[in-house]
Formats: structure tokens, C-alpha cells, sequence
């Protein structure tokens, strides 16, 4: 999601406006302070990548984090390739970025991240994209790199027909098979090797998700469905879905099982966050488990995500749920819940009174509607219903949607205080870009 922008590093460190805050509390025992309002800041590892190769230039953006009030830092261990950010014995080291940089040093730059976070009084999780493994934009990545992994990848159910996914070049991410065991197994390794190496403060799941409502029709989640169901399929893929054509464009007719298979990709997702949180906790009973996801959740089913409160029953409200779809609510296996409100407008009045020309939305599972949880308001408002107080959430904005327009975002940021736990901030690189340290400043005050 973030745009491919390197800058040259610097190394030295500017005098700021703002003094440095207080050191925030870090660690698990801020969740449970009542003064606790986390403002995170995420830093993507390939836009990033070029600035996050020096230890000079960690610490001059540390310091600039710090000085504009953020109290916690997102690292990005694993970005959509399925390379890794570190030396790792299950997945290739991600060392010359496709921009052409490589980094060229035996320094471990997590270590020193850490350590010179922690120094500045910075919460320290790290963040791992687990369904996805590739660049579609680059063609890189485990399942374009290693044959015997390109089994991995999701196959859509397309109006075309079935289709692996890289060879949808509108998508950029390579996303896999969720409830492929060997994918599942590959992604516990990864958690629990980071785990073990590192001494982060939390982790944040991102991508634990299907590719889409066309996603995923490969065999093996074929017969996983069917032992679900307890049955064997006579059509497939049309008991799931077909496509028709009405008025000479494709749209899907549900078949019979159309809502048992919604709530069984749920299942799937539900199980994962299950296990690994499971993982986490054995190796650090005091780890923040956290994950990111959208926040849109009328429509985020069509990416076999449930993140409300099982307390919470959409059956009856939305006719994409069936009586089992709330068995896999997963904000009550949360420590830090936090989502994209990836929109510019800041109020729901705002959304109203939008044209269709200027509805123009581009994330996983949104649609064209003017409806009121289009906006950060709307969006936060419908989190806070549907998660019913299980987990704290930290709403989270895409600054490059604001590219031009610093005081929509200080709104927006403002409203994401007002309506959740905090704040969290994507990405770094936008900030640098724009140069908008005072800007994110103003927006933690």
C-alpha cells in the first residue's frame, strides 16, 4: 500500500519545535493504565528500506518519532514478498530491495531498532504479512522465486474462470491459501523464530485475511470446506457462487452453500489468530498480541474476517451471515486491536454528501456506497458496536490519502482519539515525504 520512495539518509539530528513527551509507558502494563493512549507510528520495510539500512538513520527518525508525540513503533519484519527482514531459517532474507539498494552490513538493524527505541521510551511490536507471498507489481516473492511454493498461492474464482492470482496483475499482493496447512505452518514458524530472537513489546498481525470475495477455490480449500460441512459437494465452484450475466455484465448468484462457505473462511481465519496467539503467549506471557484490519465491517466478510466480539451477532442484520458466522468473532483473543479508517473524509455528513465522482476507493473488500462507515467517523463508530469493549482499539489512518490537505488529516487524526483508544498512523514514509513532522505533531496534541 505504501508507494515505493526512497530519500537520502541523513545523519544528523535537527533541532525540533516540540519538546519530547513524557516516556510512555511500555510494554503490556500500558494496556491496563487508564492515561494509556497509544499513538503509533508504523514503518513499512519496503518503503522504507533504503532509510532503515544505516543505524545513523534509525536513530535521526527515532528521534523525530519521539519529538512528535508518537509512543509506539510498528516494524515491519515481513512485507507482502514473504521475505524476511532478518536472518531467518525459513524464509530468504530480503538484502538488495528491487529499487536497486542493497543493504551491506552485519549489524542486526532489528536489534539496534529495538534498542534505540526502547532508549526513547518507544513501545516496540513488529509486524508480519501473513496470507501473502509475493509482489504481483514486481513479480517477486516466495511463490514467483521458489517452484515448489507456487502451489501456495490462491486461486480466484473469476468471471474468466479460476484463475492463481499472480496472474491478476490488478492485484498487488500475491495473497496464498489460508487454510493451506503447510502455508499455516510456514507463517508459526516465522512468529515463533521472531519470538525467540527478538524481545519486542508486541506484534501485530496484518493480512490474515483472503484475497477477496473470488478467494480462494484451490482443491485444498475444497476439501477442507467439505469436512467443515461434513460433505462432499456435487458443484463446485456453483454451490458456492456462480457468475451470471445480467445486462451483459457478470455478477454472482449464491448457490446453496454460499453463507456456510462465508462463515467456514471465517473459521479458518479465527483458527490461525488462535494458534498464534497460543504460540505467543508460551514464549512471552507478557507479549501485546495485536492484529490490523480494515475497518469497513459491512462489507470486510467478502475477505473472511470477523473481528467483532463473538457477543456480537450479525445473523439477521446482514444477509451474508449465517447462525454460526459469530463462532468466529476474534477480538476477544486481542491484546491491541487496531484499524485501517482508510478514508478521507473525516465525518459521516462529509460521506453524504459525496458524488459518485468522487467516490474512489481502492482497499480489500470496499465498496462505491455513501454509506455512513465510510469515513473515519463512521468506520470507528461501527468498530466500537461490533467489537463491544473486548479490545482496545487503535483507529489508524493512510496519510497518503491526505497528500495535500494537513489539516484534514489533523481532523481525521483527532477523530480517531475521539472515538477509539488512540491513534496509529501508516506510514512513516508519507510523513518524510511531505515532511509533515509538525503536522504529526499536531495531530498527538
Amino acid at each position: 500500500m505504501a508507494a515505493f520512495v526512497l530519500t537520502t539518509v541523513l545523519s544528523c539530528t535537527p533541532d525540533s519545535d516540540y519538546p519530547a513527551p513524557p516516556a510512555p509507558p511500555v510494554g503490556p502494563e500500558a494496556l491496563e493504565r487508564e492515561d494509556s493512549r497509544r499513538k503509533i507510528l508504523w514503518f513499512d520495510a519496503s518503503a522504507n528500506f533504503e532509510r532503515l539500512s544505516y543505524p545513523d538513520s534509525i536513530m535521526y527518525y527515532l528521534d523525530l518519532t519521539r519529538d512528535a508525540g508518537i509512543t509506539d513503533v510498528v516494524l515491519d519484519l515481513k512485507p507482502i514478498s514473504g521475505h524476511v527482514m532478518y536472518e531467518s531459517r525459513y524464509a530468504p532474507q530480503w538484502i538488495t530491495h528491487h529499487s536497486g539498494i542493497t543493504r551491506e552490513t552485519d549489524m542486526d538493524l532489528v536489534r539496534f531498532f529495538i534498542d534505540e527505541a526502547r532508549e526513547r521510551g518507544l513501545t516496540t511490536h513488529f509486524s508480519i504479512n501473513v496470507f501473502v507471498g509475493g509482489h504481483n507489481f514486481h513479480d517477486i516473492g516466495l511463490v514467483y522465486e521458489f517452484p515448489e511454493k507456487r502451489e501456495w498461492q490462491a486461486i480466484n474464482y473469476t468471471p474468466d474462470g479460476m484463475k492463481p492470482i499472480t496472474e491478476l496483475k490488478n492485484k498487488y499482493s500475491a495473497m496464498l491459501i489460508p487454510s493451506h496447512p503447510e502455508v499455516r505452518q510456514f507463517k508459526l514458524n516465522i512468529l515463533r523464530e521472531i519470538l525467540q530472537t527478538y524481545d519486542f513489546d508486541g506484534v501485530i498481525l496484518d493480512r490474515v485475511r483472503f484475497d477477496s470475495i473470488q478467494s480462494d477455490f484451490s482443491p485444498v480449500s475444497r476439501r477442507a470446506f467439505e469436512q467443515y460441512l461434513g460433505t462432499e459437494l456435487e458443484r463446485f465452484p456453483e454451490d458456492i457462487y456462480e457468475w451470471v450475466d445480467v445486462d451483459g455484465e457478470p455478477e454472482r448468484r449464491p448457490g446453496p452453500y454460499y453463507r456456510d462457505w462465508l462463515a467456514w473462511r471465517t473459521s479458518v481465519v479465527y483458527s490461525f489468530i488462535e494458534e498464534a496467539r497460543a504460540l505467543a503467549k508460551e514464549l512471552d506471557p507478557e507479549i501485546i498480541f495485536g492484529n490490523y484490519t480494515g475497518a469497513w465491517y459491512p462489507v470486510y466478510y467478502e475477505v473472511g474476517v470477523n473481528y467483532a466480539s463473538q457477543d456480537y451477532d450479525p445473523y439477521g442484520e446482514y444477509d451474508w451471515a449465517n447462525e454460526d458466522y459469530h463462532k468466529y468473532g476474534f477480538a476477544g483473543l486481542l491484546d491491541l486491536f487496531t484499524t485501517g479508517n482508510y478514508f478521507f473524509e473525516v465525518t459521516e455528513e462529509e460521506v453524504a454528501a459525496l458524488n459518485e465522482e468522487e467516490i474512489q476507493r481502492h482497499e480489500a473488500g470496499m465498496g462505491t456506497t455513501r454509506d455512513f462507515w465510510y469515513s473515519v467517523e463512521g468506520s470507528a463508530r461501527i468498530t466500537r458496536e461490533v467489537v463491544m469493549g473486548e479490545v482496545p482499539i487503535y483507529c489508524g489512518l493512510y496519510v497518503e490519502q491526505y497528500d495535500g490537505h494537513p489539516d484534514q488529516f489533523v481532523r481525521a487524526s483527532h477523530m480517531c482519539r475521539e472515538m477509539s483508544d488512540g491513534l496509529m498512523v501508516f506510514d512513516i514514509v508519507h510523513i518524510i515525504n511531505y515532511d509533515w513532522w509538525d503536522v504529526l505533531a499536531e495531530s498527538t496534541r
